[in-house]
Formats: structure tokens, sequence, C-alpha cells
């Protein structure tokens, strides 16, 4: 059995064990569908949400790769590895640090942050990736990236290990923050566990298991959840002709970014805001 519609949104929650990348492939073979693709890389060892865009919805996902996203992590004090994880091999240990050290640290790596990456990362270097080079054993030098996190909030202590939820911009790798903490404290860390809860506006508790994606049984949301977040326009029959052929029109919302909905409701385009008007970037309504 298949999943009859294509276009659209899938929430899954990852078991631990797979790959973002599998669940991919589980969704292309459930679908018969190519073009999948998803917003945000959940490493193997994590569980949780991935939101995934099929067929023209795939189209969006530059306007909802990088919204906010929550973790709930947890972080084990007291030796750090060279994956930044639980999987990886003992680089360093050190003492557990105090709870006080950890709350004086958190600041540092709060706001705006130039992140180092995980040695073992996908990010490329010198045209190879980087997790490539580093099982090849060679030294690396990764280059800082501008990430986002927005919030911590600590959970609980249980021995050296600490349960936080971290709510953080895209882009942003919590076994990096896991590593900075633990060297940020004069101690040591690595991240022992890592769960996905939310994407933008979607929740883990709205999504499937990979089973029911393989049984053809998963609900397939339309294009235009994937843009809940961004104001909505409807269109009149004048304003939608000039949209489908790429023309702009009068913009009757706020906001940077819109999605310009039918009067039944159907997304027709993403638009950007260009002074008082929308520029149409993705048309999913042809004439």
């Amino acid at each position: 059995m298949r999943i009859r519609s294509i276009d659209g949104v899938l929430l899954a929650d990852k078991a631990a064990g797979t790959s973002s990348h599998d669940v991919v492939l589980l969704v292309r073979r459930a679908t018969g569908e190519k073009r999948v693709g998803h917003a945000g890389t959940l490493d193997p060892f994590a569980t949780g949400l991935l939101v995934l865009l099929l067929g023209h919805a795939t189209r969006l996902l530059p306007y909802i790769d990088g919204e906010p996203k929550v973790y709930e992590a947890t972080i084990r004090f007291g030796s750090e590895t060279d994956t930044d994880d639980l999987l990886g091999t003992t680089t360093r240990t050190a003492a557990v640090p105090s709870d006080y050290d950890v709350r004086a640290a958190i600041p540092r790596l709060t706001g705006m942050l130039d992140q180092i990456p995980p040695d073992y990362s996908a990010k490329r270097v010198g045209g190879r990736r980087a997790y490539e080079a580093a099982r090849a054993g060679e030294a690396l030098t990764l280059a800082a990236a501008r990430v986002r996190v927005d919030e911590w909030q600590i959970s609980r202590w249980r021995g050296a290990d600490l349960d936080v939820v971290i709510t953080c911009g895209g882009g942003t790798y919590i076994r990096a923050l896991a590593r900075d903490l633990g060297r940020y404290t004069g101690s040591a860390a690595h991240l022992a566990a890592l769960r996905r809860t939310q994407s933008g506006p979607f929740r883990v508790e709205n999504a499937v298991p990979t089973e029911a994606i393989a049984s053809g049984s998963a609900p397939v949301l339309g294009a235009l959840a994937a843009l809940v977040s961004k104001p909505t326009q409807q269109l009149d029959d004048a304003d939608m002709a000039r949209i489908i052929r790429g023309l702009d029109c009068t913009a009757e919302v706020t906001g940077s970014h819109a999605a310009l909905v039918s009067r039944e409701g159907e997304l027709v385009a993403v638009a950007e805001r260009r002074n008082d008007r929308w520029q149409p970037r993705v048309v999913f309504r042809r004439g």
C-alpha cells in the first residue's frame, strides 16, 4: 500500500540507529516519489522529529530549514570524545563540574555564536566531508559557523549526566554545545542522548513512527502546512492570473514573505515583499 498524496509534508519520529537519509529512502519507497527532502539532519543515535517535504513541496525547504528547533539533550560530563557524542573514543577526562559552574557558563553559549562544528560532521573541508577526513585520521581545521542559541533550560542532574532543553536556530550542532560547555566549565563533556521535539511549528507528538511510513498509513499534510508560520494572503482572480505568470501583486499583509493562496485555500505561490508588492519566488499553480 502506498501513501496517496506525494506533494506535501510528512512528520516522522525517527528511531535511534537509523540515519535521516534512511528515513528519506523509506519515504521514497513508500510513496514512489523521488523528490524527498528533510529540514535538518538528525544524527543516527538521535531520535525525534524529522520534517520531510515531498514532491513539489521540496521547493519550500529554503523557507523552513532555518526555523527554530527544540531539543531534549543529555550532556555527560567527565569525558570528551572524538565525535563529541557517546559513540566516539574518549580523548580527554576531567572532574565533573558543579551546578554553579555549569549555570555560569551557559550564557557564553547563548545568543549568536561562532560555533566550531564537530570533526565528525557533514561539513566540507577541501572538497571532502569532514567525517571522511576524520575517519582517515587527518588533522582538521574547521571554520566556525554563525549559529543562534535562544535558550537553555536545565531539567535535572543524574550523576554526571545533565538533562537540558535547548532552543536554537537551524544549523546548530548540539554535540558542539555539549563539547564547549564541558570546556567552558573547566571539565570535559560529550552528548549522551538527543531528541528533537519541535521544528518550527511542528511537534513530535504529531509525528508518526517509521513503521507507519513503511506500511503506507502515514498522513501527508498539504504543502501549505510548511508555511504555517508565514502570513497568508488570499488572491482574487486578477491577482491569481498575475502570480501564475510570475508577475507581482499588491501586498495586503505584513511580513517579508507570504504564502499566497487561492479562494479554496490551496497554495499558489511563496512570495517575497518588494516595497508594497509581492514578487512570486516559488509558484505551485500554473495556468
